[in-house]
């Protein structure tokens, strides 16, 4: 199968997965319980990549910290009202061990699964976290020089940032993992990358995970950078990402390595060896709802926009179905996901589930399906099937005013596709609450030698326009709120 330039993902929450297989099947579900029709349904929209989120082994000091922390637990009752304590499985994110969890079947059924992928021509990818342990994980005795340490007055002054933990060495003051601008992580312990012992272990952790899947999701993978990591815990360091993407590659250069990353950093990280990088500024800016600045975030060069992930939700972000408003979520999708970039999809985004699901949580709250919003996605991922949309060139259109006076041109993003035997494909979108007017000018050539044919593949209408008119002033649209198309363009015989 010839490799897509812009791939497609699906995220896949494995714990949720597990339980509902389990309840079908009587007994502890696995990841050899997979049924192939499952992978078969990926596999048929010609995903690329199924990353399976929360594999690895945790601990019993996560999970217990999950269970007894207030403010988690009204989370978790707010998700599944009739909440039980065996739900909470602890955070997938609160690592012990980089090896897959027994109750999933071990690394041998890990095996299984990405053989059973591959033989689909879909790749894994499964999770990083750089920046920090769980409470339990074997560091914490045998490496206690892993962590950042701390004294009595930090953990007075910041008790939610520090903790006392009992290590090899006798009972020790830690840091917990955090970001700058949040308090810590109860459930983790923070790892020093001022010490180069440090590093190094965890470069051979990724080399080790890298012999089990294709590629990484790396959690916060900015937080190690070493600005940032200096200005959150003022000790200087190395950088980490360069020489751990460097080593890795050295034993399989096809290996790929995506970051979540915030704050403006996406191409530092590009630079640092990160095949694609959360663009989580374009996810800002569709949610506002305003056209220009969504514009304006094309405007940047290919090299940036071919290695972006667009995503509309993940098991972080709202559920787009409860977030976007009917209309501009749809919309919202087009231009999200036919843009260049890597395209990344959720589990249960396709049936427009309205409940995020914790990474503490094993289970799912039972939602009924939204058949509009299933219907359009699977109408989505249909015409994402087309070539021209893998691996053909893209292009930002301008939108005219449609006469003088009239500014709700500024209302539209369109963009061309251009495909092998000369397939062309214009995305119009009308992004805003409003009617909107303008003449979007088309790049492509010969167009005043005849009548065309504007077939919309979202709606199966076609349309026949002039092609002079076309050549001369452009397509004309008069559309309401958050009309979009997505138009095949043939020349009438």
């Amino acid at each position: 199968m010839k490799k897509s330039l812009f791939p497609l993902l699906c995220q896949v929450n494995t714990r949720v997965l597990m339980t509902d297989l389990s309840l079908g099947l009587g007994h502890q579900a696995t990841l050899d319980d997979i049924p192939e029709s499952e992978i078969d349904k990926l596999a048929a929209f010609n995903f690329d990549w199924v990353w399976f989120l929360s594999v690895w082994q945790t601990g019993k000091a996560g999970q217990t910290v999950s269970r007894q922390n207030p403010e988690w637990i009204r989370e978790f009752q707010d998700t599944l009202p009739d909440l039980a304590e065996e739900d909470i499985a602890g955070s997938g994110f609160a690592i012990t061990r980089y090896e897959v969890a027994e109750s999933l079947g071990g690394a041998a059924a890990l095996s299984r699964l990405r053989k059973r992928l591959a033989n689909r021509g879909m790749k894994l990818m499964l999770d990083f976290v750089p920046n920090h342990t769980a409470l339990d994980h074997d560091w914490v005795n045998s490496h206690t020089d892993f962590y950042i340490p701390a004294g009595e007055s930090d953990l007075a002054r910041e008790q939610a940032n520090y903790t006392r933990v009992g290590t090899g060495s006798g009972e020790k003051i830690l840091a917990h993992g955090r970001d700058p601008f949040f308090p810590g992580w109860p459930d983790t312990l923070q790892l020093n990358y001022g010490n180069p012992l440090l590093q190094e272990a965890m470069i051979g952790e990724l080399i080790r995970i890298a012999g089990q899947c294709d590629g990484v999701r790396c959690d916060m993978a900015m937080l190690v950078l070493p600005d940032v990591f200096e200005r959150t815990w003022g000790i200087k360091s190395n950088p980490f990402w360069p020489e751990a993407t460097r080593r890795v590659r050295e034993r399989n250069s096809a290996f790929c390595f995506m970051a979540e990353v915030y704050w403006d950093l996406e191409w530092t990280l590009i630079q640092q060896g990160f095949d694609y990088a959360y663009d989580k500024r374009l996810y800002d800016r569709l949610k506002e709802g305003h056209a220009r600045p969504v514009r304006e975030h094309f405007f940047a060069g290919l090299d940036y926009q071919t290695r972006m992930a667009r995503f509309l939700e993940n098991h972080d972000e709202p559920r787009v179905a409860a977030d976007f408003p009917g209309g501009m979520h749809e919309a919202a999708a087009i231009i999200n996901y036919l843009s260049p970039g890597l395209r990344f999809f959720h589990q249960g985004q396709f049936k427009g589930r309205t409940k995020r699901i914790s990474p503490h949580l094993g289970r799912a709250p039972e939602e009924k399906v939204n058949e509009g919003l299933e219907i359009f996605y699977l109408k989505l991922l249909d015409i994402l099937l087309r070539p021209v949309f893998r691996n053909g060139e893209w292009q930002l259109l301008n939108c005219s005013p449609a006469w003088e006076g009239n500014g709700s041109n500024d209302c539209y993003i369109s963009f061309a596709w251009l495909g092998e035997g000369d397939e062309k494909i214009m995305v119009g979108v009308n992004y805003s609450p409003d009617r909107s007017q303008c003449y979007v000018n088309l790049p492509f050539h010969g167009l005043d030698g005849g009548y065309w044919l504007f077939h919309d593949l979202i709606s199966d209408i076609t349309y026949e326009r002039d092609g002079i008119s076309l050549h001369d002033k452009g397509l004309y649209l008069d559309e309401p709120a958050w009309k979009a198309y997505v138009f095949t363009l043939n020349l009438k015989k």
